[in-house]
């Protein structure tokens, strides 16, 4: 296993040990402080906790890129909490109880220590379960935690808490061919997209490249179910260019393929993407040694799209790993981390190097 594989790996597991629903992304925020503040690297938290690193370029008046990940992670929502102490949740961002099945689950306390309760559906043994069609909505669900409400109260818990499944069953998890490898974690949305933004800041510090065009890689709140923190940093920012990474869910076979090309997004459930973006990205995908596959979505949207959609970017584009099992334990290719690693950074040596000397030499490599 090469060494940017490795990176990628242990970033990824440190981060899978770090709870993230929307609105409580505080521990991934504080990991990825220290690890920019590791590399040297200034950073900044707006008011709506998006952390912003601001790397070197031209004037304060030139266009600004933004180039995101976001932190947030789908999740469970406590909405009520019963005389046994069962608490009953609804989804946090497109979470369905059949990805979750019955297990362990973390409920994040307002305290210092979060508690254990387990994610019940229920008895198999009614009339409904029996006939094969049993399918229990949120409605139905419960999380059993064996404490009164007066000591879930004392440990921090209240409606409003999130949940989130166990550590030690996030993964990841390798296995299959040990020449191309297959991935597993629950969830790579969008650890994988932080991992990779990681990298690529610690290879630019290491080849001490400078940007000679105003450039941002941030780390965005609350992308599921609504991208706010993206609109905000939009909001706040003014950038003329707004670039998701994230993951493509693989749909249709026909069109994607868990291989290890990255997937670029043409068009999402809110609008076209900027096909100059495209072709720049597929260009650099080139130039990286592997190329991208193009995908059109009718009902998934990114920080991009929502942040076009509101007027708050020129221009977007989308880059990202291609993966199956979407908001559950999500598989992909390893490879195509270091693809999409690679991918991007040669699209930013490309675009946002200091001169155009360097640029030509690095287009004629």
């Amino acid at each position: 296993m090469d060494n940017m594989t490795k990176e990628f790996l242990e970033i990824l597991t440190e981060l899978l040990d770090c709870p993230s629903p929307s609105g409580r992304e505080e521990r991934t925020r504080a990991y990825i402080k220290a690890k920019l503040d590791n590399m040297g690297f200034a950073h900044e938290t707006d008011a709506a906790g998006n952390l912003i690193v601001k790397l070197e370029g031209a004037g304060p008046n030139d266009p600004v890129t933004v180039i995101a990940a976001h932190m947030d992670e789908i999740s469970m929502t406590v909405t009520g909490i019963e005389a046994n102490g069962d608490l009953k949740v609804i989804n946090s961002g497109g979470l369905v109880p059949g990805k979750l099945g019955e297990g362990p689950v973390e409920i994040l306390s307002n305290k210092d220590e979060n508690i254990i309760g387990l994610f019940s559906m229920g008895s198999a043994h009614s009339q409904t379960a029996a006939a094969g069609n049993w399918a229990p909505g949120w409605s139905e669900l419960r999380i059993k935690t064996g404490l009164t409400p007066e000591a879930l109260k004392k440990k921090g818990i209240r409606i409003g808490s999130s949940a989130v499944p166990v550590r030690k069953l996030r993964g990841p998890y390798i296995f299959g061919n040990e020449e191309d490898p297959l991935v597993s974690a629950w969830t790579f949305d969008n650890r994988a997209g932080i991992a990779e933004l990681l990298i690529i800041l610690r290879m630019l510090k290491k080849k001490k490249l400078k940007t000679g065009k105003r450039l941002a890689v941030a780390f965005t709140v609350h992308e599921e179910g609504g991208c706010h923190g993206a609109k905000f940093l939009a909001q706040r920012e003014r950038p003329d260019v707004f670039i998701a990474i994230d993951g493509c869910p693989l749909i249709d076979p026909e069109v994607l393929k868990l291989d290890g090309r990255p997937g670029v997004w043409s068009k999402d459930k809110y609008c076209h993407y900027d096909q100059r973006l495209l072709h720049d990205l597929m260009n650099a995908a080139e130039n990286a040694g592997t190329e991208l596959q193009p995908i059109v979505y009718s009902s998934a949207g990114s920080d991009a799209g929502a942040v076009y959609n509101v007027g708050g970017a020129g221009r977007i584009a989308f880059l990202g790993h291609v993966r199956t099992n979407s908001h559950g334990f999500e598989l992909a290719r390893l490879s195509v981390f270091k693809n999409t690693i690679n991918t991007l950074f040669k699209f930013m040596e490309l675009n946002f190097v200091e001169n155009r000397e360097t640029r030509s030499k690095l287009c004629n490599k």
